[in-house]
């Protein structure tokens, strides 16, 4: 969808100007895995205006294959408008640190996708040769047509092919629609993301165990306390649970997508379990530090010595805007930021400026640290 960020914090009433930019659950997931290395497609349906082809040209320039989306000549683009909470005093101020989505999707060309998609030939190789195939509760939402593509999507199991879905609960679309279609969607990925809230309110528990009982069939089960703590539970109720990292927070909005790519990323590198989640978390992390939907990882040095971190030192470590401070980091002026060191003091990493970068885990470039 479009977004429309507002010029400054406080209620809708307040606001003079809003900037354009754009977002949606499976976009930024596939925004953030292309960021991270990981080549990425996403196959929806766009209107035919500027909306739409704002949408297109930003998920192409981020390096997302777009070329099974398509754009209808009838319906338009979604929209959603960002509410920022401040400090105004303002009773209907949301409060700092808090945000809140306004949707302007019903009818929307993406409300359109039905299980004809399977039938074009362009989005029929993309998922024929994909190693990951990511979904969402919000589609099931959508349209009945939509809910029968997923069912379509989540029936069409292939060898290699990993099915992930993320329950992203949004209770606004689901208030005429019949919620007992998403559990056996739910329950038919081989890897599902749960907010522990949005469990809670889904399905009237956020506990991991209880969780992995009502949905028994997926390989991992991974849920999400929040800042708290996250937890990945396998099929032999093997959990291993990861700490969040400490952030000051600038804007929440995006930070579960973030933490989805991170976990999806070191998933599809083979990473384990402990990596996984905290590659999740760190990414996540960069996302609370920004204002948008979308924010860049450290260097891949950084990265590395966040995932290898002793325990102690990955609770040690600190995010915010202006970069990370943590005592599993070394930095000098001749090499920047370096690996990890039992001994090593706290530093703060170095941003990274347009032009660094390297290969595995991050090979491309990449703004500072928190740069819009």
């Amino acid at each position: 969808m479009a977004v429309l960020l507002p010029d400054r914090a406080g209620p809708l009433e307040s606001v003079e100007n809003f900037r354009l930019s754009v977002g949606g659950a499976e976009s930024n997931v596939a925004g953030a895995l292309t960021a991270l290395g990981v080549p990425s497609a996403w196959i929806s349906r766009v209107g035919d205006d500027g909306f739409g082809r704002r949408l297109l040209g930003d998920l192409t320039a981020r390096g997302v294959d777009v070329s099974a989306v398509a754009v209808d000549p009838h319906r338009p683009t979604g929209v959603y408008l960002k509410e920022v909470g401040g400090t105004t005093g303002d009773h209907h101020d949301l409060g700092p640190g808090r945000s809140r989505l306004h949707y302007h999707r019903r009818g929307s060309a993406a409300a359109a996708l039905s299980p004809e998609l399977l039938d074009d030939p362009t989005a029929a190789r993309l998922l024929a040769g994909a190693q990951l195939l990511h979904l969402s509760g919000i589609t099931a939402a959508l349209s009945d047509d939509c809910l029968a593509l997923l069912r379509a999507l989540l029936a069409d199991r292939r060898p290699g092919r990993l099915v992930s879905f993320d329950l992203n609960w949004r209770p606004a679309l689901w208030r005429d629609r019949d919620l007992s279609v998403l559990p056996p969607l739910l329950d038919a990925a081989d890897l599902l993301l749960l907010g522990a809230d949005e469990a809670e309110a889904a399905f009237g528990t956020g506990d991991p165990h209880a969780l992995r009982r009502l949905f028994p069939s997926p390989a991992t089960l991974v849920v999400k306390d929040e800042a708290r703590l996250v937890t990945a539970i396998g099929l032999d109720g093997t959990a291993v649970a990861e700490p969040a990292l400490t952030v000051e927070v600038v804007e929440a909005t995006g930070a579960g997508d973030a933490f989805a790519a991170g976990y999806l990323a070191g998933t599809v590198r083979g990473l384990d379990q402990r990596r996984r989640l905290r590659l999740g978390h760190l990414s996540a992390a960069c996302a609370l530090t920004t204002h948008g939907d979308q924010a860049e990882l450290p260097p891949d040095p950084v990265v590395r010595a966040l995932l290898d971190a002793s325990p102690a030192a990955w609770a040690a470590t600190r995010v915010s805007a202006d970069g990370i401070v943590s005592p599993a980091i070394i930095t000098s002026p001749a090499t920047g930021p370096a690996t990890t060191t039992p001994t090593s003091p706290t530093h703060r990493s170095a941003p990274v400026a347009p032009g660094g970068g390297a290969p595995d885990p991050r090979p491309a470039a990449t703004p500072a640290l928190g740069a819009p």
